[in-house]
């Protein structure tokens, strides 16, 4: 594809970025001519046009960074019809165009008229005539050629099929025509163009920190207060905001701007969560902690081991890292808890999986690519899925839910074992029936470390546990206590419900003014597990079943 950079760009920052890199090497090499362009396609881009470099979006780039030289540069969507981006002169020599005067707006005619102009153009190559090169690209085409699980109708798979045949006709390939295909998620697109061989996807990342490194350099002088605190140095503020959309960062310095605040050192953490969560639609949310491994109640050898994992992490040796963990054990056991220990002892950040599913068709499959888009532009984080028996679908589901649970299914198993993410992404996923896990979301590569979370397996642990709550609220028990209450501590206590009681005890000690062993006793007399012994018993097995390590398991538990 031609292109009009300078042999030597003015700073290293604006080179090309790697995915548009990619559509000039298929394009000049004739591996393909058309592209679906997909993933952050509404965002700002660096323009690299020499010194010339500017700001502006995907529309721009594609006309003035990829197709300069192009004769003829046409573009659709179904709100503004058929544009002539660049060539109109030469447009307007086409027969056809002169007897209609004016372009269709309507899907089925635009598509139509394009098919007929490229058609037209290749004719006249062939006729010996200096070929024309052209390139179009088609903006939303998801509302052109739709993605409907319900079924096509016979205007949709005609539209798709003629757009198809840009790509993959012969007649129209053997001349210099390249179309481009722009939507924001793959999954909305037809599967007549999603899944052709003769498109090349190629996926538009959300920033790193080198793409945001270019355009803080650009625009700092319409910034000096929002950016006083790295004047001449944004390479710290554009590592720390890696991830978010360019579109968001611009926002967000503006309103810096106007109110003569300066972007803080200190502030980037929650200044990033709040960007990715807007930029995401709420799809997600970080877990802050500043709680460590240290917080976790006893399970001396699990907290090894995962200090271990954590320890390689940081030396970034990657190649014994697990790409997840799963968490399984009776509910209340503190499965979440032990996901922000882990997060603060790591010191990365926990993004949790809200509910992406979606009542339109087609929206939960949506919702899925965009946060999975979010995750490889975040780096290095920790994702958790609670309750993950019912998050992450079925290989089968049946007809019942027209096949979205078995589509989610898949999206998760590809992005669980893409071998790329080791190191970067790890997978967290917690249950308490993890029976009802698919096996296949299970196994090593997805899932290397099965790790069992047990409640207490003795009187003196639930005397432990419960004191070390009581302290975290400035109850104080003593150790002799135990003795004096051996007979009403139960075993098998969850953090969730030693929880419950030592609130109990704060409430008793404060407005009875009673001291705490007697506070704890009162309450202990007349407790009830609030999980049935039967669902605990059986929850605790299939914890047991699943540990990838019987180091892990209580004495008590093995062999049950």
């Amino acid at each position: 594809m031609t292109n009009d950079l300078s042999k030597t760009p003015p700073a290293p920052d604006l080179a090309m970025p790697a995915w548009a890199d990619e559509v000039i090497s298929l394009y000049q090499s004739n591996a393909a001519s058309q592209f679906i362009l997909y993933g952050n396609i509404d965002d700002r881009f660096v323009l690299p046009l020499g010194r010339d470099a500017k700001i502006g979006s995907l529309a721009e780039f594609l006309g003035d960074v990829l197709m300069p030289r192009f004769d003829v540069v046409l573009s659709y969507d179904i709100g503004n019809g058929i544009r002539i981006e660049r060539g109109g002169s030469l447009f307007e020599q086409w027969p056809a165009h002169k007897e209609r005067r004016e372009l269709p707006r309507s899907p089925r005619p635009a598509i139509e008229t394009l098919t007929h102009y490229f058609r037209y153009a290749a004719n006249l190559a062939k006729l010996g005539k200096r070929p024309m090169q052209i390139g179009c690209w088609i903006r939303s085409a998801d509302l052109v050629a739709p993605a409907t699980p319900g079924g096509y109708s016979n205007d949709i798979n005609a539209l798709a099929l003629l757009m198809r045949d840009w790509g993959a006709d012969e007649h129209l390939t053997d001349f210099p025509l390249v179309t481009c295909l722009i939507a924001e998620n793959l999954n909305d697109l037809h599967p007549l163009l999603a899944n052709s061989h003769h498109a090349s996807a190629i996926k538009i990342p959300l920033p790193t920190g080198a793409d945001l490194r270019p355009f803080l350099q650009l625009v700092a002088p319409q910034f000096p207060a929002a950016l006083a605190e790295f004047k001449g140095n944004v390479e710290e503020l554009a590592e720390s905001l890696a991830g978010v959309s360019l579109n968001a960062v611009e926002d967000l310095l503006k309103l810096k701007e106007y109110r003569k605040q300066a972007i803080r050192p200190d502030d980037l953490v929650s200044l990033k969560k709040d960007l990715v969560e807007k930029d995401c639609n709420e799809l997600v949310e970080f877990i802050q902690s500043d709680r460590t491994l240290d917080d976790v109640h006893a399970q001396a050898g699990l907290k090894t081991r995962l200090r271990e994992d954590m320890a390689l992490w940081r030396k970034g040796d990657t190649r014994a890292m697990p790409m997840g963990y799963l968490l399984c054990g009776p509910v209340g056991t503190g499965k979440t808890f032990m996901v922000e220990c882990l997060a603060g002892e790591a010191g990365v950040p926990v993004v949790k999986i809200r509910n992406f599913r979606d009542k339109w068709i087609g929206s939960t499959e949506g919702n899925l690519e965009t946060i999975f888009r979010l995750l490889q532009g975040l780096g290095r984080c920790f994702v958790f899925i609670d309750e993950a028996d019912q998050a992450l679908g079925k290989r089968d589901a049946g007809g019942s839910d027209g096949g979205l649970s078995g589509r989610v299914y898949s999206m998760f198993a590809k992005e669980m074992s893409n071998p790329a993410n080791r190191g970067r992404i790890v997978w967290i996923l917690a249950s308490s029936r993890p029976d009802l896990i698919e096996v296949d979301l299970k196994r090593p590569g997805r899932v290397d470390v099965k790790i069992p979370i047990f409640p207490t397996v003795s009187p003196e642990e639930s005397f432990g546990l419960i004191k070390a709550l009581c302290g975290r609220l400035d109850i104080g028990l003593a150790d002799g206590d135990f003795d004096l209450l051996r007979s009403h501590v139960p075993d098998l206590l969850t953090p969730g419900a030693a929880e419950a009681i030592a609130t109990k005890v704060y409430r008793l000690v404060i407005t009875r003014e009673i001291p705490p062993r007697d506070a704890l006793r009162d309450i202990l007399i007349d407790y009830q597990h609030p999980v049935a012994r039967e669902i605990m018993d059986f929850q605790i097995d299939l914890a047991v079943n699943e540990s990838t390590d019987m180091e892990f398991v209580p004495e008590r538990f093995r062999g049950e």
